[in-house]
């Protein structure tokens, strides 16, 4: 159910029940799943008191991510998505009360091997979880709203990473384990009830289904073939891989800012709250002409917070230093989202969807381990600097080798 045609106030938009359900559906499946994620580290570690365990949290679940995401798109492309959408906070809903039973003592199992069976499942439901959205998103609006929809979109994404893992340290310090996987089972049971209440057209389902490998494959060659999206993809993953500062930022409390350990909670919020202020900023004013080379001088101006920020000594400084990384950042995400939503035919969103989670999802993953093996080689200052080096020649090479996402105006595809 769209908003009406030519309404693209962004007021209009929060008005519409379709797009407020599916923003409710967004964090609350957000606030379960970083409510988890947070709970779990605790979990662990108190048995083991071994940080490998925390390492090993990360490959229990981005393992089967990578296994599930481009079946999970092909699944979101022929199934009605509303219903995946429910089974999917279903399986929120079951990860954090196994979570929860295990933590009260409730299952005759012992040992760590439950909890990450558990983190396991939540890998495979999060692949399902952004496909999901952004199909259902192209559903509730109308084309001419897709930028202020993407930007608030973007807001309710920063929001849940900045409250769920404050939340969840909150209720296990307050009332404990236990108390922290219901609340996340709360969370994922108002995102199924989100999704109930979701009041939507369904796209006709094909009449002739292709086999699953060659419709996998057929999403990845509209995506290589596609230089706007292909281009826009690439800069975000090489950008964030290259110029990742945040699973740093415990070494540089210590190390360089000589701060407290509140100060990595103000550092870790940072970036969020730019991105959230640029969010809230491009959903009143969405970009429209050279949306291109907006993209590219954050994507630059992200490579140069990065400099700045393994340069400064000065903790109020680096604390500045990360919210305008976290503007440049959030610019990147709206106008990447924005073309993700315009430039996909409607029968493909799912499986383009998941091949752009696997994007963000490796670059997140794999720049942790990028800055920590720099840092080891080079040093944290000269690991850091270099990397938001990479990330200005990253942005020069795609502006170079990507003309059509360089002149990209988003009203050209509109």
């Amino acid at each position: 159910m769209s908003a009406p045609v030519g309404d693209t106030s962004a007021l209009a938009l929060l008005r519409q029940p379709g797009f407020a359900s599916l923003l409710l559906y967004r964090i609350a499946a957000m606030l379960s799943y970083q409510i988890v994620a947070v709970t779990v580290g605790w979990h662990i570690y108190e048995i083991t008191r071994n940080p490998f365990s925390l390492g090993l949290i990360g490959l229990a679940e981005v393992l089967p991510f990578f296994c599930v995401a481009p079946f999970a798109g092909y699944l979101v492309d022929h199934l009605p998505r509303r219903r995946l959408g429910m089974a999917a906070s279903l399986g929120l809903i079951a990860t954090a009360v196994v979570l929860a039973a295990v933590a009260m003592g409730w299952l005759p199992f012992k040992g760590v091997w439950p909890i990450y069976l558990a983190i396991a499942l939540t890998g495979m439901v999060r692949a399902f979880l952004s496909p999901i959205y952004n199909a259902l998103f192209a559903r509730v609006l109308a084309r001419e709203q897709f930028a202020r929809g993407a930007g608030f979109g973007s807001v309710v994404f920063q929001t849940g990473m900045v409250v769920g893992p404050a939340l969840g340290g909150v209720l296990v310090g307050w009332g404990g384990k236990g108390l922290s996987y219901g609340v996340a089972a709360v969370m994922a049971t108002l995102a199924l009830f989100a999704l109930a209440s979701l009041k939507v057209s369904e796209p006709p389902p094909p009449q002739t289904r292709a086999p699953i490998f060659a419709s996998i494959a057929e999403g990845a060659r509209f995506v290589l073939g596609n230089q706007i999206m292909l281009g826009a993809m690439a800069l975000d993953m090489f950008s964030v891989l290259l110029g990742g500062v945040v699973a740093m930022l415990p070494a540089f409390i210590q190390e360089i800012l000589h701060y407290g350990p509140e100060g990595l909670g103000i550092l870790r919020a940072a970036p969020a709250l730019g991105s959230i202020c640029v969010g809230l900023w491009l959903a009143r004013r969405p970009l429209q002409r050279n949306a291109g080379r907006v993209l590219l001088f954050a994507v630059a101006g992200f490579g140069l917070c990065v400099i700045a920020f393994g340069l400064s000594q000065h903790f109020w400084l680096s604390a500045a230093i990360l919210l305008f990384y976290g503007a440049c950042d959030g610019v990147s995400v709206v106008v990447r989202s924005t073309i993700l939503q315009l430039a996909t035919p409607d029968e493909m969103r799912g499986r383009v969807s998941s091949i752009n989670g696997i994007f963000i999802s490796s670059s997140n993953e794999l720049g942790a381990f990028y800055a920590g093996t720099m840092a080891r080689w080079l040093g944290l200052v000269p690991a850091v600097v270099i990397g938001g080096c990479a990330v200005l020649g990253v942005a020069g090479v795609t502006a170079w080798k990507a003309p059509q996402l360089r002149r990209l105006n988003l009203r050209d595809l509109q």
